[in-house]
């Protein structure tokens, strides 16, 4: 109910996925009085597929993310995440308030089993295909060890979103000799190094690498994350600004462009940030997955068939069980103390 673009185009994503009759039930956290007249403009007015879970109160994208949790316990955000507490949901995807789904999230599921804090994973266009940049702003004060889950649950993101088996995991810094970048970066490569069979490990990279086929998963803090993701964004929205003016510019450019319809078509496809509509908030006991706030209908449904993704192919456990095993590698139990002689 939070997003910019409001339940209307929520309620026509749904429309979407459920073309697909393998999908599964879906249920819409709102304002009845709201969502009930969309349903059935929608056609989907009695779909035993669709349900509506009442909420009162909306969190807007204004709102002081703790305060609102505490004042808006009856919000649609508040209830959706409640449902994956509760298990009467496996995912719950939201396009408001990102500091109220992260924190909300935080504190109503709390933390995976050996995972201190949460990270955002978004997916992002390289040369040959996509990777995985983990942590997009979720966690900007990182310690070697959050790094090092970010590499495990980024991982097993790649596997299910991108489908790669074993994803290649790079860590972001500023050289790749050995020693190079600053103690977050030489302590979390050492324990990287050390989990050989837990993480495809390929070393450090840095960011004239990124975007090319080098990794699959690009970890880093989310300082550093979420100031790469703007960037190329921005960078993004610039080019193909001053590529549309300098093709306008003169009648035999225009015939040109109309030439190359299908190549810069194919080209907005790989760039456009709908194709896989959202961010899930990793390292949580359950699955969130964080939409953009201005999400169209064809994000929206994106993001519901990446959320049907995330569920089938347990992505939770797998990633609950790589930081296990990871865990017990780098802080293995301590030996029994000998009998006293």
């Amino acid at each position: 109910m939070g997003g910019d673009l409001g339940p209307s185009e929520v309620v026509a994503a749904v429309q979407l996925v459920l073309a697909d009759e393998t999908m599964d039930p879906i249920t819409l956290v709102g304002d009845q009085a709201v969502l009930s007249p969309l349903l059935s403009t929608a056609g989907l007015a009695g779909n035993p597929r669709v349900s509506i879970l009442h909420a009162s109160e909306v969190i807007t994208m204004e709102d002081k993310p703790l305060q609102a949790l505490k004042r808006k316990k009856d919000s649609s955000m508040v209830k959706a995440i409640d449902l994956v507490k509760t298990g009467e949901a496996r995912v719950t995807i939201s396009c408001g308030n990102t500091g109220a789904l992260m924190a909300g999230s935080t504190l109503r599921l709390r933390m995976m089993d050996g995972v201190d804090r949460p990270a955002l994973a978004a997916v992002i266009p390289r040369e040959g295909g996509h990777f995985i940049l983990i942590d997009a702003g979720a966690n900007p004060e990182a310690k070697p060890e959050h790094l090092v889950h970010n590499a495990i649950l980024g991982a097993n993101y790649a596997k299910v979103i991108l489908g790669v088996a074993a994803p290649r995991v790079g860590l972001l810094t500023i050289g790749t000799e050995e020693g190079k970048g600053n103690s977050l970066i030489t302590e979390t490569h050492d324990l990287l190094k050390r989990l050989d069979g837990v993480v495809n490990y390929a070393g450090p990279i840095e960011g004239f690498q990124v975007f090319r086929d080098t990794v699959d998963v690009v970890v880093c803090d989310g300082f550093v994350g979420n100031t790469l993701l703007k960037t190329w964004e921005s960078l993004a929205k610039f080019i193909t600004g001053m590529l549309k003016q300098e093709l306008q510019a003169n009648p035999l450019r225009i015939g040109g462009a109309l030439l190359a319809k299908g190549a810069f078509d194919a080209l907005k496809s790989r760039m456009n940030p709908d194709r896989y509509g959202g961010a899930p908030l990793l390292g949580v006991r359950g699955n969130i997955l964080k939409a953009h706030g201005s999400s169209s209908r064809h994000a929206m449904a994106n993001a519901i068939r990446a959320a049907a993704k995330i569920i089938h192919q347990d992505l939770y456990q797998h990633s609950e069980q790589d930081v296990a095993r990871a865990n017990a590698l780098l802080d293995p139990p301590a030996a029994p103390a000998a009998p006293a002689s």
